[in-house]
């Protein structure tokens, strides 16, 4: 039987960040390589050596979605873990929606990094956040009313709370108390974990009720 991967490829331009990241993947008994920039990854990486990347969205140079990009134009199929900030939900879902196994928005606890990487390295197979079997979410999905979709699609495409609630005509405090009824019933316990969930079961593809 093959092992699992164990190899982590860190791409972050921040030299603490590598640094922290080296530390925390060596606890957990993984292999780590790390780059200081798209570029030196690319000039260096050979596909023979299994494993996956954790690499940041936003960098100078090739950004991570370029990056994503020039690895499926040369055929490479690395499993890609995204650490973003708060600010580019919408780019994450891009990423997800090309491939992408996961995304981390900063700041992290290091757990949910961690089990993200496991995922991406095939070490075990459990449902982030606590996600239920795909029938179940896509079942509470088409229970959402007309408004909590309308939501959704906004909050998926990454605009803020302020910026929905202009768009819809009705408060802010009123785009929160949405956001939060569709979190519960979905199941997702942060914004990563609800954007995960639409993607990964394609829920805004679904009728709506």
């Amino acid at each position: 039987m093959t092992k699992p991967a164990t190899l982590v490829h860190v791409i972050d331009d921040d030299a603490a960040v590598r640094n922290a990241l080296r530390w925390l993947f060596e606890g957990e008994s993984l292999i780590v390589q790390t780059y200081a920039s798209a570029e030196e990854f690319l000039a260096t990486f050979s596909n023979e050596l299994p494993g996956c990347a954790v690499v940041d969205l936003r960098m100078p140079g090739m950004s991570g979605l370029e990056l994503q990009e020039t690895l499926a134009r040369r055929r490479v199929q690395l499993p890609l873990v995204f650490v973003t900030a708060h600010g580019d939900v919408s780019l994450a879902v891009m990423a997800m929606r090309r491939g992408a196994v996961d995304f981390v928005e900063k700041p992290f606890a290091d757990e949910r990094l961690v089990d993200a990487v496991r995922r991406a390295l095939g070490t075990h197979e459990r449902h982030p956040d606590g996600e239920e079997e795909p029938g179940i979410v896509r079942a509470r999905a088409a229970g959402l009313s007309a408004r909590e979709r309308d939501v959704l699609v906004a909050v998926v495409e990454g605009k803020s709370s302020k910026v929905i609630a202009a768009e819809l005509g009705i408060a802010t405090k009123t785009v929160e108390a949405h956001r939060a009824r569709i979190m519960s019933k979905l199941g997702a316990r942060s914004l990563a974990g609800l954007v995960r969930l639409v993607v990964r079961h394609g829920l805004l593809e679904l009728p709506r009720s």
